[in-house]
């Protein structure tokens, strides 16, 4: 049976279960994220580890975020950034908010951005690349949100991904209000950033209740000209079906739009070499303004005003705007006492481009060689609007039902779905050739890529959970199996349309098809509790997973040099991942500490070699490059002494991360990888704040984080590392519990972010060998932010 007639299947089957819903009635069931004060239990009104924070009852390393935590953050902050305070995750973000999307690192373990898994109110949000994926920023809002609660290694088996290795990160919104209430949030801030925040509570309607929010930011970007666009819009329906039986409709669009900064070089930060106007170090920026004709802009070509290659270092022909929309609904239906079975629809629709430019003598060659080969094209102007562009669509539905008999506990998933993606790029004249000028759409100055991929998937999990000796000892095995098709179809790249023979264009190769198949139906997963107390616990797991080769549509997108031959089917990634841990909840001391082991293999990467026989020609594609092994220490804890009286408490994160290739990476050209660190992977991450609460009325944190020395190559080159660096951050809260009149709990929170105005590099781009590409760390950054609620 196909992947795509079993989705198709089980949405029929879905549908019907979906509709029966309304009928069933029970005893046990498990209400979604309800009101905040029903959803979040703190000590303190700004801590932010407690039961859910630890992951108490969880036989693997859970962490979480709380509302409380979340409130106290910058508003407006990523979905990612709000990561990195958590133990075991290194988040490196462009700016204070971490709102640039190609500007976002996350590393854990063995593991990267690409392969964590994300989930939104028990949708998955699929891939996270910022192309073709989801990314799971675009999708949720800090105010929307009661927990967000990361499995940092052994992620449940019924929990639906087709990219994670182990991590899996779920974001869990709240509930709408019983009352009808209105929430209004604005903030102020450095780079003129503006943001405003409203949601509307229907209250309880009958059987229903709802909100409804939309969230508006404009902001300068933190370096170079440009401004980011963000129109968000989130809703929620609940609808109580009677006994514990209840349906929730989700609805999320968001709309944005930025301009781009450039990546530099370490001879760029370190003010060797500076941009055209003479910026180094984290100043480097591409130009606002549209230079007249100087020695820098003197046109190459005669009668080609716009000719000079440096055009191309304007600001306005680099941006990036997408267009998504989410719909899910979900039904959850007691059937019987402690049996429920549960039903997640979704749909997600994708869409938007980005905009390079390109020079003119690079436009120049392949117009020409096109339009030899044929090809509709027009000459080019001057500079030119490169415009790539994507879209698609992704739907499936994740099955659930929970079944208590005696001291099992039996949990059985089925997840399918569907994700259709649609890439295109090519380059467009400008009016007139000019870098500030229209594109002008009816002027094709050549093709690169027109292609369609399609991801299908099927998962089925099954988990028995066995409770012993009064409960003080759990025993959770289980397994998942994966059924994942991958197909792409079009024109690849510049080969599939032209290619240059005798130094005339010809025909290209022609569109063409590709795919890849992985199955793996038992992929185990078994993990122990035992609670020596009521507050103290012991807890080990392991876990197998597979996943999907990151960038499927980059490794099918290539086309190798001089043959039409199709890029070969990657090996699947595969991990083993083990811990052991230990967590206690005490009246002045939440903590928790692990340590793992993680191995992990068929490592995709990109590789740039020599073609053979080819001379001093190269060609870039990605292979397997190995294993990985890793194996540290995550520990996690919260001191509240009695003695201060509540006036002060402090938390701390600790994470020792050893990270190392156990192979060398073999091409035309052998890379010396074996026994090397991984890039990115900071041996040492230590954060921890303190908070004080002199008063009712005042909340105010201190808080710090330390990342060690990490390498931007697979090689560990020689100059190539990053060094470490500390990072403060700070927020004061003032009036909690205030009303004024008709509106309650009125606030004001200033936030500072790198208090120290620390100047590193934080986020890298890494290579194979030589060195990387970074982003500096944004500069001190405040924000104010006032709200209420009627």
């Amino acid at each position: 049976m196909s992947v795509i007639s079993s989705i198709r299947r089980s949405a029929r089957a879905a549908l019907l279960f979906a509709c029966a819903t309304g009928a069933l009635n029970a005893a046990h069931a498990q209400e979604p994220v309800g009101d905040e004060s029903e959803t979040i239990t703190v000590t303190g009104r700004r801590i932010s580890q407690s039961s859910e924070a630890i992951g108490e009852d969880k036989i693997s390393n859970v962490v979480a975020v709380t509302r409380e935590a979340l409130l106290s953050a910058p508003s407006g902050i990523s979905g990612l950034k709000m990561l990195e305070q958590l133990p075991g995750f290194n988040v490196q973000t462009d700016g204070a908010l971490g709102l640039y999307e190609f500007g976002n690192s996350v590393q854990t373990r063995a593991f990267n951005l690409d392969q964590i898994g994300f989930v939104v109110d028990g949708i998955p949000t699929g891939r996270s690349d910022a192309f073709g994926g989801s990314p799971v920023f675009r999708y949720v809002d800090n105010e929307n949100l009661g927990v967000v609660e990361a499995s940092v290694g052994a992620g449940d088996v019924g929990l639906p991904s087709y990219s994670t290795l182990g991590p899996v990160v779920q974001y869990n919104s709240i509930a709408p209000q019983d009352e009808m209430g209105l929430f209004v949030s604005q903030s102020f801030g450095d780079d003129s950033l503006k943001r405003t925040f409203i949601r509307v509570n229907s209250g309880k309607v009958g059987p229903f209740k709802a909100y409804v929010s939309r969230t508006k930011l404009n902001s300068d970007l933190w370096r170079g000209p440009g401004t980011i666009d963000r129109e968000h819009w989130e809703a929620q329906l609940h609808a109580d079906l009677g006994g514990d039986s209840w349906a929730r409709f989700k609805f999320v669009s968001n709309d944005f739009f930025d301009y781009d900064s450039p990546t530099l070089t370490r001879a760029q930060y370190n003010c060797a070499s500076t941009n055209l106007v003479g910026q180094c170090g984290r100043d480097y920026a591409y130009l606002e303004n549209v230079p007249n004709t100087t020695t820098n802009f003197a046109p190459a070509v005669a009668g080609v005003y716009y000719s000079n290659s440096n055009y191309a270092n304007v600001y306005n022909l680099a941006i990036n705007v997408r267009k998504d929309r989410l719909y899910g609904a979900t039904f959850h239906a007691g059937i019987a006492d402690g049996v429920w079975a549960e039903s997640t629809l979704y749909w997600e629709d994708k869409g938007g481009y980005g905009v390079s430019p390109d020079t003119y003598a690079n436009s120049l060659t392949r117009y020409t060689a096109q339009a030899q080969a044929g090809l509709a094209v027009t000459a080019p102007k001057g500079v030119q609007y490169g415009r790539s562009g994507v879209g698609g669509n992704r739907y499936g539905i994740a099955n659930k039902l929970h079944w208590e008999q005696g001291n099992n506990i039996v949990e059985a998933g089925l997840w399918a779905e569907v994700d259709k993606y649609h890439r295109t790029q090519a380059r467009y004249n400008t009016v007139d050739g000019a870098p500030d000028g229209e594109p002008n759409l009816d002027e094709l100055v050549y093709l690169r890529r027109n292609y369609r991929s399609q991801r299908d998937t099927l998962q089925v999990s099954l988990k028995d959970t066995l409770k012993l000796m009064d409960d003080r000892l759990v025993l959770d095995v289980g397994f998942k199996g994966l059924m994942l098709d991958y197909s792409l179809r079009g024109y690849r790249d510049f080969d599939d349309y032209y290619r240059v023979v005798g130094g005339v264009g010809v025909a290209g190769w022609g569109p063409q098809i590709n795919s890849a198949h992985y199955r793996d139906m038992f992929l185990p997963m078994a993990g122990v509790l035992y609670k020596l107390d009521g507050r103290s616990q012991i807890f080990a797991s392991y876990a197998e997973n597979m996943a999907l080769p990151k960038g499927m549509d980059d490794i099918y997108a290539v086309t190798r040099t001089g043959t039409s031959a199709l890029v070969p089917q990657p090996n699947p990634e595969r991990s083993k991942n083990m811990e052991l841990g230990f967590r206690t909840n005490q009246g002045q001391v939440y903590a928790s500490i692990a340590g793992y082991y993680t191995k992990f293999k068929n490592r995709i990467q990109s590789i740039t070699t020599f073609v053979e026989g080819g001379g001093a020609s190269t060609e870039t594609f990605y292979q397997n490059v190995g294993r990985v092994k890793a194996y540290g220490v995550e520990a996690s804890g919260t001191y509240k002494p009695a003695f201060l009286n509540g006036l002060a408490y402090a938390n701390a994160n600790v994470t020792y991360n050893h990270a190392k290739f156990q192979d060398d990476i073999v091409a035309s050209v052998t890379y010396a990888t074996a026994g090397k660190y991984i890039p990115d992977s900071a041996k040492w991450i230590v954060s921890g704040g303190v908070t004080i609460e002199p008063a009712s009325w005042l909340v105010a944190n201190i808080s710090g984080k330390y990342t060690s020395k990490r390498w931007s190559t697979f090689t560990n080159t020689a100059g190539s590392s990053v060094p470490a660096y500390t990072v403060f951050s700070g927020y004061v809260d003032i009036g909690d519990g205030f009303s004024l009149g008709p509106i309650k709990s009125v606030k004001a929170r200033f936030n500072v972010d790198n208090i120290f105005d620390k100047d590193v590099l934080s986020f890298i781009s890494s290579s194979v060998t030589g060195d990387g590409a970074f982003r500096p760390l944004s500069p001190r950054t405040f924000q104010f932010t006032i709200s209420g609620e009627i």
